[in-house]
């Protein structure tokens, strides 16, 4: 008997649903939509579907975790991809780490940075960095709280190696427009007033925020990088409460503890 489930959506059309969308957005905020980047976030999407990925132009990833982004690195070649880490880092993994990623999305700890630097030091090497902001207040996510953010910046002057490019935020979890919106203006204006404050944070040019459930009105709200995984790669295989640990977080760029939710990957 022939089966009546619906096949999953190609990855083409998600992504042309999802570039549409974008430009969309783009259009209504009066932005032009080439400053959008999107970041797919890879998380549990093994390589054969990031091969069919690469063929659609698609050439950077953002994994959560070390162990997976390392791995899918070496599986698809070191050259295939350029591996992006959203997810939170703990100073034990920074040196396997460090050299093979093009970003750290999730920076929040000056013991992180100075370990990051260190080992980028012994490489010659560079690492373009975001700064992690809990502008939500959810005492179960990293990120520094906002009234730290400056005092930190100060403190990355002494990181010859890290390149700060921006911040990066996540949102209160929740499917109403108007209570996330508030958490990309606020990192917005975290950005802006640093850029005032610090001669040195004219370099934050990015915003990473927005993830499936909220890109559009990340897009509104002045977002530069969007971390997008289940409205490209549909639903995952496992749920995310069993791919994390015990009350750890579940959306697409979540870095921390996070209660599980739909309207993020």
């Amino acid at each position: 008997m022939t089966s009546t489930a619906l096949a999953p959506q190609p990855l083409a059309e998600r992504l042309a649903a999802v570039q549409a969308r974008i430009a969309a957005t783009c259009a209504r905020a009066h932005r032009d939509p080439t400053s959008v980047k999107l970041l797919p976030v890879s998380k549990t999407v093994p390589t054969t579907r990031l091969r069919h990925a690469l063929a659609l132009g698609l050439r950077d990833f953002g994994e959560n975790r070390v162990q997976e982004l390392l791995g899918k690195r070496d599986e698809m070649g070191s050259d295939a991809a350029r591996w992006h880490l959203i997810g939170h880092l703990q100073t034990n993994k920074v040196r396997r780490i460090a050299t093979r990623i093009a970003s750290f999305h999730a920076l929040d700890s000056l013991r992180v940075a100075t370990a990051l630097d260190r080992a980028l030091f012994a490489e010659g090497r560079s690492l373009d960095v975001l700064v992690q902001v809990n502008t939500a207040g959810q005492p179960q996510q990293y990120g520094l709280p906002p009234e730290s953010l400056l005092p930190f910046l100060r403190e990355l002057r002494a990181c010859q190696c890290l390149k700060v490019r921006g911040l990066m935020t996540l949102a209160i979890f929740s499917a109403d427009p108007a209570r996330v919106r508030p958490c990309f203006d606020r990192l917005r204006v975290l950005r802006d007033e640093a850029r005032e404050a610090l001669p040195e944070a004219a370099s934050l040019q990015e915003l990473s925020m927005g993830m499936s459930g909220d890109f559009e009105t990340a897009i509104e709200a002045g977002a530069t990088i969007l971390r997008l995984g289940r409205v490209l790669f549909g639903d995952r295989g496992v749920p995310d409460s069993a791919y994390w640990p015990q009350a750890a977080g579940t959306g697409d760029g979540e870095v921390g503890p996070k209660i599980l939710d739909t309207a993020t990957d």
